[in-house]
């Protein structure tokens, strides 16, 4: 069966209807009004590096997959970096922008990239090969030096690999709602922190009293419970961030007010509060069962805020939601000792020029390599217990004398 494939200058051509029923069930960063929340706000344009070219299959008048795409004059705000190969190529004498990037902007989390139709059925395969050989098409119309497919499900991969594209291997450090020893969801917070070692657990006690101890109200709010206060607040919170760490603050007032008006559903934040007046915070995503940690801020530097705020909260929210993950996003070692573990993320990369892409081909497979070896070292020495004992009973801790 042929799939007629269309590219859109802007996902405001796309049926916002039409696009969410490719979109998943668990992802919200590829919803429709969240990508066009991003170019409405000129946040994502090609005045800002991020052209959009988003690829469309169809079945007559039904779209049947998706690829959110942007034409990029540079590699910023993509978190699966490939500056190395941008030098590489630049020595080498071959130019390397644009490029394509199937990935969402400034975001560095992802289910799946290649957008199937739920109903696709046995048809699915053959949708994702399409959208695969489409974005190759691309990348031959608008001259682009390659194709990068960040963020994406292993059945992605999978199917961008068998089109000629080479499968990377990156990791972050998520929450998985798992107990090691039971293998079931974690019953409440104490049913997390008593599957600790003694030492961690005693770390992890102690941080939270510091952060109890400063005297501010913490609290979780989903997005319309939210005030203008404290919506400016969390604004004010991502522009000192950016600031601090001499980033580039992409988002725009209006995409904050788009994300409160459009989206606004999909948002959770946890905040810390000095009477009305927010202190700090952190933005988060939510759908399905996932859980999405975003932008944190403070107005001060307040010991063990952070941790408080961007960890512990939301995976007591995600244990007491029963969602089934957390991911807290790029980077972080210090996120290991506090229960988050290395997850494995995965991307997929078309270099056109052959010297170039062979290069990068066993670059990328020495990559992947030390990858699993890192996972498998961060995993082993995560904060969780070794040995399985049993778990405490519901509503109570294991004491700091529990076997190490």
């Amino acid at each position: 069966m042929q799939y007629p494939l269309r590219v859109h200058p802007s996902i405001s051509d796309v049926d916002a209807a039409d696009w969410d029923r490719v979109a998943g069930t668990d992802d919200p960063f590829v919803e429709h009004a969240f990508l066009h929340a991003l170019e409405a706000s000129g946040s994502a344009t090609n005045v800002t590096g991020w052209a959009p070219c988003h690829l469309t299959a169809w079945h007559g008048e039904t779209l049947v997959g998706a690829v959110p795409a942007y034409l990029k004059s540079h590699s910023y705000g993509e978190y699966i970096f490939d500056w190395g190969w941008a030098n590489a190529a630049r020595r080498s004498g071959i130019e390397y922008y644009p490029k394509i990037v199937a990935a969402v902007p400034f975001t560095p989390a992802g289910v799946s990239r290649l957008l199937v139709a739920p109903d696709a059925g046995e048809e699915a395969g053959a949708i994702r090969q399409a959208l695969a050989q489409g974005l190759l098409a691309l990348a031959g119309r608008l001259k682009a030096s390659s194709v990068h497919v960040l963020f994406c499900s292993e059945v992605d991969r999978a199917a961008l690999v068998d089109a000629g594209f080479v499968g990377r291997s990156t990791f972050q450090f998520h929450f998985e709602n798992r107990h090691p020893e039971t293998g079931l969801p974690y019953r409440d917070f104490a049913d997390f922190e008593g599957a600790f070692r003694a030492p961690d657990r005693r770390k992890l006690r102690r941080e939270r009293r510091e952060a109890q101890a400063l005297g501010l109200e913490m609290v979780r709010r989903t997005g319309p419970e939210l005030s203008d206060r404290e919506w400016a607040a969390l604004r004010r919170f991502y522009e000192a961030t950016t600031e601090e760490k001499g980033a580039i603050a992409y988002l725009t007032e209006d995409f904050f007010r788009r994300l409160r008006t459009d989206f606004g559903h999909r948002v959770q934040a946890t905040l810390a509060l000095d009477g009305d007046e927010p202190v700090a915070g952190a933005l988060a995503f939510t759908k399905g069962r996932h859980l999405y940690g975003r932008y944190w801020g403070a107005l001060d530097r307040l010991e063990m805020l952070h941790f408080e705020i961007c960890y512990y909260m939301s995976i007591e929210w995600t244990i007491d939601g029963e969602l089934t993950r957390f991911e807290a996003g790029a980077q972080g070692e210090h996120k290991l000792k506090r229960g988050l573990l290395p997850a494995e993320t995965r991307s997929a990369h078309f270099i056109v020029e052959p010297r170039l892409r062979a290069a990068i081909a066993r670059a990328v497979a020495q990559e992947n390599e030390q990858t699993a070896q890192l996972i498998a070292e961060y995993t082993a020495a995560g904060p969780f217990r070794r040995k399985a004992i049993a778990t405490p009973a519901v509503g109570t801790a294991a004491s700091d004398e529990d076997d190490l």
